[in-house]
Parts: structure tokens; C-alpha cells; sequence
């Protein structure tokens, strides 16, 4: 019998990470070497009873103690701070991370995982929005396999199996439009962030939340199918599509079209990644049928009631550290309007002021990239609101 494979699970008490359990719960031929939280110590405690890794990491080094108490005679590490998720995937020996860490925190965990040639199941955006080209770069050398948990890379690397990147003519995002695709422009400068957070489709945690309502998540995503497919930027192209059940499609030369579809489940992409190149049975993904599934729409991005969707395409445009300087500058923008400080249309116009007052550079080490996140992150917080 073959033995188990040895995974690193990053973000383990989000929702990718709780996902996750159950995927591989059912799966079986898991061993979990490494968990990781930011400070949810109480969850982070029943799943390393329950799984027994080698490893925890928390990053609150205020939940330390309860953690280490609460793991008393479980014969499992415990290892806390900022650096400790990176510190352990730098230094374990494991077969496959999956990274569902929110936010910059990914960043330089994926990066040690790719430098050592390790495969790795990506949930994180930050990784290729701010090092795409880095982290691609070190790949080329090491061999380490990037595959894709989002739903709509996810969607599109399914449809690429056994295809020739010669063959395809475009990529296409679908987004489900947020709450607001149909609400005017005066109706959008009014917007709430108790109106922001009510996703129709999703469940998903605050910022990536707002980021859909403002179409900034899919021009995040427009980034990363840039440096996971290595397609031009103009053969990569959004549509609205409001009930997310085509979660992406790809064009090919020839003028077909393949599309991956379901309901929006994130177990899916996390098996499809856990599983490559194979696929597994997974009974509880299979009780939907498609005679239930409304209309397929699609419609064209009003590029002018969601600017934050081109300034992405800006930002990928120009290149080096400015993806970086827009992810910082939105990541604070929308700390900024949940905290009620700024107007909802008040985030995009930062993006475009970070993006016209920065001075592209290479993107050639994490410090860099880090730099150019923080330039972003002060830009918004300097920020006034007229």
C-alpha cells in the first residue's frame, strides 16, 4: 500500500482550510504535516487533535500559550510569530502545501515552497498578484507545479487537461457581478458596507467580499490567469455571468469552447488541485443535476461602474511592482471603507492615484514586492476623502 501523502495545510481555520478537511477526509492517503492559523487558537487546537500533524504555526503570538496549554501532550511543535508558517515550510518535509492564507501573510510561504520544488495547490492571491513573475521565475528552475484552487482558474485549468497552449485563443472569467450589477452610478456612490458584505452568491470573508463588489477580486484574478496560463493580457477577458454556475471558459482556435460548471462549491477546485492529475470520487459533490440550474447569462463589464476592473488591467499593463502597489493600496482602501471612512467609489479612485504615483521598478525579490505593497497601503491611508 502506498504510503500517505504529506501535506501542508496553510490557513487551516479559514474556509478553504476547513474545506480542505473534509476533501481529504473523504479522499483518505493524507498526513498532515504542517497546520497553520492567524489566531483562531481554539479551531487550530480540535484539528491538530484531530489530524495530528507535526507542526502548528500561529501567527498572534497572544494565542501562543493558550495553543501550547491546549496542546499539552499531543507531541506536536508549536510555533508562533509572522514568520513561523514560513519558517516551517521552509524546513519540513512534506509532498504538497496547499496555501489558503489571506492576504500578504501568503506570500512568502508559497515562495519557500516553490524554491524547493515542492507542488503547490494556490488559494492565495497575493502570491501571484504581487510575484507573479518572481515566483514563475524560481519555478522554471525548481520544476514545482503551481495548480490553482480559485474556482475560475480552477475552471480553466480543467478545460486546458490535454490541450495545446498553441490552440487557445482566449481566456474568459466569469463573475457573478456582486450585489450592485444593477444598480445605476448615483445608486453605487451611496453604497454601504453592510450592503457590500451581502454577497448574492458566495460566502466568503470581508475583504474578498468587497473586492467582488467593486470587481477588484476578478481583476485580481485577471492577474493571476495572466502568470498561470501565460496568455497575452488582451486574450484575457471577464463576463458578467450572475448565478456563478459556468465558473470559466476557454476559446480555441478552431472557435469551440470549453466550460467547466456547478454550483459554486469550493470542495471542487480543492480536490481537482489535491488530486492533479487524476480525479477522486467526492458523493457529497454529486447531488446537484443541471435540471435544477437557472438560465445561463452572460454580459459585457461596464468598465465605467466598476473602474477597479481596468485599473487591474492597468496595473498588469504596466508591469514590475505596480500589480503590487494596486493590492496594497486596495487592501487598505477596503480596511478604510469597512471602517466607514471612505466611500465605496472612494476605492478606485485611490487605486488610481497609487498607480499614477508610483514609479514601475522590476519585480526581483520579495523585499521588493513587499516595498511596493506597503507604497500602495500608505497611499490609501493617506488618502482624504472629499
Amino acid at each position: 500500500m502506498a504510503a500517505d501523502r504529506r501535506l501542508a495545510l496553510l490557513g487551516s481555520t479559514g474556509s478553504i482550510g476547513c474545506q480542505t478537511f473534509e476533501v481529504i477526509e473523504a479522499l483518505g492517503g493524507y498526513r498532515l504535516v504542517v497546520l497553520s492559523a492567524h489566531s483562531q487558537w481554539e479551531l487550530l487546537a480540535r484539528q491538530a487533535i484531530q489530524w495530528k500533524p507535526e507542526v502548528v504555526t500561529i501567527a498572534d503570538e497572544n494565542s501562543y500559550s493558550s495553543l501550547k496549554d491546549a496542546l499539552f501532550g499531543q507531541f506536536i511543535k508549536v510555533m508562533t510569530g509572522p514568520d513561523a508558517c514560513r519558517e516551517a515550510v521552509a524546513e519540513l518535509e512534506y509532498d504538497i502545501a496547499l496555501n489558503g492564507l489571506v492576504g500578504l501573510s501568503g506570500l512568502q510561504p508559497s515562495y519557500e515552497v516553490i524554491r524547493r520544488g515542492i507542488d503547490l495547490a494556490l488559494a492565495n492571491k497575493e502570491s501571484l498578484v504581487l510575484g507573479g513573475d518572481y515566483l514563475n521565475a524560481i519555478r522554471a528552475k525548481t520544476g514545482s507545479a503551481l495548480l490553482p484552487v480559485d474556482s475560475e482558474h480552477s475552471a480553466i485549468f480543467q478545460c486546458l487537461f490535454g490541450e495545446k497552449s498553441l490552440d487557445i485563443h482566449r481566456l474568459i472569467l466569469t463573475a457573478s457581478g456582486g450585489p450592485f450589477r444593477t444598480w445605476s452610478h448615483e445608486q453605487i456612490a451611496g453604497v454601504t458596507p453592510e450592503q457590500a458584505l451581502k454577497h448574492p452568491n458566495w460566502k466568503m470573508g470581508a475583504k474578498v467580499t468587497i473586492d467582488s463588489a467593486t470587481l477588484m477580486n476578478k481583476g485580481l484574478e485577471v492577474i493571476e490567469a495572466y502568470h498561470l496560463f501565460g496568455l497575452p493580457i488582451e486574450r484575457i477577458e471577464v463576463r458578467i455571468h450572475p448565478v456563478s454556475i459556468v465558473h470559466s471558459l476557454v476559446q480555441f482556435i478552431d472557435g469551440s469552447f470549453k466550460a467547466q460548471l456547478g454550483k459554486p462549491d469550493m470542495r471542487l477546485p480543492i480536490q481537482v488541485a489535491l488530486n492533479h492529475p487524476g480525479r477522486a470520487g467526492m458523493p457529497f459533490l454529486l447531488q446537484d443535476d443541471p435540471t435544477n440550474w437557472p438560465a445561463l447569462e452572460f454580459q459585457t463589464v461596464d468598465m465605467e461602474k466598476f473602474p477597479c476592473l481596468r485599473l487591474a488591467y492597468e496595473a498588469l499593463v504596466a508591469g514590475g511592482t505596480v500589480p503590487a502597489v494596486v493590492n496594497g493600496a486596495d487592501e487598505a482602501a477596503v480596511e478604510r471603507f469597512l471602517k466607514k471612512e471612505i466611500r465605496f467609489t472612494d476605492i478606485a479612485r485611490i487605486i488610481a492615484s497609487a498607480i499614477q504615483s508610483h514609479t514601475p521598478r522590476p519585480a526581483d525579490s520579495i523585499e521588493t514586492l513587499l516595498s511596493a505593497n506597503d507604497y500602495g497601503r500608505q497611499i490609501a491611508l493617506g488618502y482624504s476623502a472629499g
